[in-house]
């Protein structure tokens, strides 16, 4: 055989492509191009993260690469073959310099993101490749890969990625395709394009290879999962930042390095947490469904010492006992030699963790600190307890004023609801450990408990030591409470003597009311008057403690550019009166300041004479200030206390952990995650401490809400502390779980693992799973029923409605509010926590959601379709056993019309018996599939997650906004379609055509003569035998009434 220089094209795997078949799936296969050489791979069937390892080889001239590398290019195309219709569908591709090619023995595994070919195109996925020059005799195929070496080159990677193939024993699949799916338009008009441009190429090497060199398939092909990557880590590069962690940072790449591979600048990875940078394409659909979990709540511990055994009411979590230490006091310690005084603190050891207390500036022998320390059972690697008190020195070592040792064997045990243990005194020991009694006392307390003891959420934790300064406070578990909002409402009633500036015109008045950052105006007088009248509702948000002040100014438009303040007023807000229903309050006129006058100003008394106006103000009571969505709104009470019903439930949950977090950020060099967890429900809400460095932690708190109404949703979410070091940054969110109160058995504990999904400009991923149990406990099931057959809101919110605009505008100022108050509690829950809870951007412009939506109209209508479908297919005698027993079924309903509707009861009664075997058994949870997010077009991911307005280029916003107006094209034409079919109606009888209408209403004539003359019955089965007619009675053509309706005139006729 004949030495040949060869171009290996070695095609590894690919991973998240998009789904074509229809099914959610694809067949992909690979073709390269290079200098006219087309070569392809196997088709592997039915997958989104296929694997080939497969090797392509081309001719390649190493004398002309010197001459004309700079102008070749390698082009790797991912197709979709569509069965059983011959054809293709285009995936992605990728184009890939020649000078990027290296020698044999130097290739390293690169991975590419797909890119599209036209701007319409959708397109998702990476693909993992690897080149080099081979001189070898022959095309050789090996099917274990030999190991890479490290390589570096301007535009790739210096970490080296390394293959590990696995021995399968698994043959080709040989499935067939059910249906095939439709090509996209953009995608073929783009393919016919480009091979038009391939075609009117000119040649660039002499012996252009014309064929398709199509590659044998592998009799045994390595599985999907035979490849798993991982990094070296690389001695020299152990120090310095790498662009991955910055990925886990939720970083958007730039668009401009899509071709650098994605393994490249990859730090080294633990092993703990490797499997979690993987892309979320290789996860398990069943990761994305709820799970459940089979664990032992309420678990007991037993007091050697008593021989008994304790529990608590924490029956929803794993009991986690801790080793608490009060430290309450000192008295009698020795005076400093110099300062005749000392700065005391305590020190609490315990095997390799300390804790201390603050100590005091001034000098006392008698401080109290009244501080806890908590130290986790599981930890505990020591027998005894040490606590020492020390004197603070400003040069030096601190001094140790004495000791007390604690035997943990000989530590009672408390759990609640037992009472609190009484603290004691304890004479300080000398420190050497030689027990000499020295001067002075402490007042300790130390007992075992768990985390349902009241010390817990304000203890110092041995897990947090690492932290200090305020971030101390940021770890904590905290009860927040949502300010209790009003609506005011000022009604603008009139106004006298407007006197503007210039005395010689009419003032075009309107009114401009303030309250904190709301600001709301009138409309313009429409007439020009001093005495201008509007009998305007201006409605705002307000919380209480009421801060913020009512500022009322009266202006003139004087042109367009500019407003002229009449007059002006503040009125705080315990003025107005509170209303709890539509009574009607009494106005009240207020006298206006003169713009610029002050209260105090002696000018003020030279004005004798002011204008005026008439307001009518109150405060809402019987409203509920909506600060979420109606849609998984969690509280439905009246702002005013005196209308709250009482509760008609009990809601528990226990925030168990999480399981699999992805790191959030980088901790010296490797990837973190702070996690805590926050869960909303009506008013309260409660956040769960901090724990720190773990991609799985252990929380175990349990919170109780009260619960008004069952048909509310309790929301959780999982977020990322990055207020430990610094307060720069905003908590990533990490995922969020929604429960329906109404889809809960009572009664039940619910224990499940919840996956967290978060959609992400680069599309849908999963950061986690939740481990909650939540039990619903009904006080009174006729308080439940009772609430089944009221509104859901208050019943102002339907006597005096608020308009659509009214309540976006109303929500997103409560949102506000909230945001801005719980951020100032301490620790603070911030207000990215805050609107993630809320979903404060829920109403903004997405495709995704839309197509959702319609999906979801269509999934509702498929019902009806089916039944249609079913109708038609008896009326064919399709099947005529079942169209002869519908005939007799309709025969039966004709001569005895009062079974009709205790039929259909009847019927709905037995369905719902025979779905009752089927019912859910675990709460509803975000469905991907549902939300369209696993197939996503990443041009409308990135429009989605645009800001308000938009910061995107002229060229993009103009093709999104050609897009939407395609969108809303089809959509105003199937508007014009039901408007033509209704005025079609409205035309029977309008005489618009008068011999339309002429035969019509002689129709109804003999129709009125013929009902009345003949039975209902008779003329019923007439009419149904006539419908259900055998297909040899019918015409293909459309029937009369079909006819006639639609040559009816619409008034789409006089549309310009």
């Amino acid at each position: 055989m004949r030495n040949t220089t060869k171009l290996v094209v070695h095609v590894v795997d690919a991973q998240n492509l998009m789904p074509r078949d229809g099914q959610g799936s694809a067949s992909p296969f690979v073709e390269v191009d290079f200098l006219n050489q087309l070569s392809k791979t196997r088709t592997v069937p039915k997958s989104l993260n296929p694997v080939w390892d497969q090797k392509l080889y081309f001719d390649y001239d190493h004398k002309a690469r010197n001459n004309h590398h700079n102008n070749h290019h390698i082009e790797v195309s991912v197709y979709h073959e569509r069965r059983p219709l011959p054809g293709r569908s285009f995936l992605g591709r990728v184009k890939i310099s020649f000078s990027n090619i290296v020698q044999e023995g130097e290739q390293v595994y690169q991975r590419f993101t797909l890119e599209r070919k036209s701007v319409l195109a959708s397109v998702k996925g990476e693909i993992g490749l690897k080149f080099y020059i081979s001189s070898s005799e022959q095309d050789q195929r090996s099917s274990l890969p030999s190991p890479s070496r490290p390589y570096s080159t301007p535009t790739q990677a210096s970490s080296v990625v390394e293959e590990e193939l696995t021995d399968s024993e698994a043959e080709d699949s040989r499935e067939s395709f059910a249906s095939a799916e439709q090509e996209d338009l953009s995608d073929s008009a783009s393919e016919g394009v480009e091979g038009k441009q391939r075609e009117t190429e000119p040649e660039q090497v002499q012996e252009a290879v014309q064929t398709l060199h199509r590659q044998e398939v592998l009799p045994r092909p390595a599985p999907m999962h035979s490849i798993r990557l991982r990094s070296r880590e690389n001695p020299q590069e152990t120090n310095t930042p790498h662009s991955r962690g910055a990925n886990q940072l939720h970083s958007q790449q730039p668009r401009g390095s899509s071709q650098q591979p994605r393994g490249a600048n990859q730090p080294p990875q633990p092993a703990h947490y490797a499997n979690h940078l993987q892309p979320y394409g290789d996860i398990d659909p069943e990761d994305f469904k709820v799970k459940d979990m089979n664990l032992e709540l309420g678990e007991r511990w037993p007091n050697t010492n008593a021989g008994e055994r304790f529990t608590g009411t924490y029956d929803l979590v794993e009991q986690m006992f801790y080793l608490y230490v009060r430290v309450v006091r000192a008295k009698d310690l020795p005076p400093g030699l110099i300062t005749g005084g000392c700065d005391p603190y305590v020190e609490v050891k315990l095997g390799n963790y300390k804790g201390k207390t603050k100590h005091f500036d001034r000098k006392t022998t008698l401080p109290e600190w009244n501080q806890v320390f908590a130290f986790t059972k599981e930890r505990i690697h020591s027998s005894v307890l040490e606590v020492f008190v020390k004197d603070k020195e400003t040069l030096g070592r601190d001094d140790f004023l004495g000791k007390v040792v604690f035997d943990l064997n000989e530590i009672p045990t408390r759990v609640p609801p037992n009472s609190p243990l009484a603290p004691q005194w304890y004479r300080l020991e000398d420190w050497r450990g030689e027990g000499k009694i020295v001067r002075g006392e402490i007042m300790l307390a130390v007992w075992m408990g768990t985390q349902a003891d009241e010390a817990f959420p304000e203890a110092w934790h041995a897990d947090s030591a690492s932290v200090h300064g305020e971030g101390v406070f940021n770890v904590r578990s905290k009860v927040y409470v949502s300010p209790k909002l009003w609506y005011l409402r000022v009604n603008v009633i009139e106004a006298q003597d407007m006197i503007p500036s210039d005395r010689n015109r009419l003032p075009d008045v309107f009114v401009k009311a303030n309250v904190g950052m709301q600001t709301l105006k009138t409309k313009i007088c429409p007439v020009k008057t001093t005495n201008p009248l509007w009998n305007e509702d201006l409605v705002f948000v307000v919380a209480e403690p009421f801060e913020e002040q009512l500022v009322i100014s009266v202006e003139d438009r004087v042109h367009a550019s500019k407003d002229e303040v009449i007059g002006k007023i503040s009125l705080p807000m315990n003025v107005f009166e509170k209303r709890l229903d539509h009574r009607p309050v009494h106005s009240r006129w207020f006298n206006l300041d003169k713009y610029g006058v002050v209260e105090g100003d002696p000018r003020r008394r030279e004005h004798k004479f002011s204008s005026r106006i008439h307001l009518r103000v109150c405060l809402e009571g019987g409203y509920h200030v909506m600060d979420e969505s109606t849609m998984y709104i969690s509280d439905t009470r009246p702002t005013a206390r005196q209308l709250w019903k009482q509760p008609v439930g009990m809601l528990e949950i226990g925030i168990l952990g999480a399981k699999g977090l992805v790191p959030m950020k980088l901790k010296e060099g490797r990837g973190s995650t702070d996690a805590y967890c926050v869960a909303k429900y009506g008013q309260k809400w409660v956040r769960t401490r901090t724990i720190l460095d773990s991609l799985s932690p252990r929380w175990n708190e349990q919170y109780t809400w009260e619960v008004y109404d069952p048909c509310t949703v309790v929301t959780l979410g999982v977020f990322d502390n990055c207020h430990l070091g610094s307060g720069s940054f905003k908590d990533a969110r990490i995922g969020k779980v929604r429960i329906r109160l109404s889809t809960l058995e009572a009664h039940k504990i619910y224990t499940h693992s919840f996956p967290l999904l978060v959609l992400q400009p680069h599309g849908l991923k999963k950061t986690g799973d939740l481990q909650i149990s939540i039990r619903f406990t009904t006080l009174s099931l006729a308080n439940i029923i009772y609430n089944y057959g009221h509104p859901l809101l208050p019943k102002m919110h339907y006597l005096f409605p608020f308009t659509v605009n009214q309540v976006d505008g109303l929500r997103y100022q409560a949102m506000n509010i909230v945001a801005t108050r719980l951020g100032r509690a301490e620790p603070p829950l911030r207000k990215e926590v805050v609107e993630y809870m809320l979903d404060v951007d829920s109403h903004l412009w997405s495709m995704r959601r839309s197509k959702a939506n319609f999906f979801r109209i269509m999934s509702l209508l498929s019902g009806y379709f089916l039944v249609g479908k079913w109708l038609e297919d008896i009326c064919n005698w399709r099947y005529p056993v079942n169209s002869v027993l519908v005939h007799v079924l309709f025969f039966i309903l004709v001569m005895y019309p009062e079974l009709i509707l205790p039929t259909m009861f009847l019927y709905m009664f037995f369905i719902g018996l025979w779905n009752f075997k089927s019912r859910p058994r675990h709460p509803p949870h975000m469905d991907m599939k549902l939300s369209w997010a696993e197939a996503v077009n990443p041009d409308e991911l990135d429009e989605e997650f645009d800001t308000f307005p938009t910061s995107r280029s002229q060229d993009m916003v103009r093709l999104r906004y050609d897009r939407l107006r395609s969108v809303a094209g089809r959509i105003q034409t199937v508007v014009g379609d039901i408007a033509a079919q209704g005025e079609r109606v409205q035309s029977l009888l309008s005489w618009r055509d008068p011999r339309a209408t002429s035969l019509f209403i002689l129709f109804c004539l003999a129709a009125s003569v013929v009902l009345y003359a003949m039975p209902f019955k008779a003329i019923t089965l007439a009419g149904g035998l006539y419908y259900l007619r055998h297909p040899k009675f019918r015409s293909k053509l459309p029937s009369l009434p079909s006819n006639f309706f639609k040559r009816l005139p619409s008034r789409i006729d006089s549309l310009l």
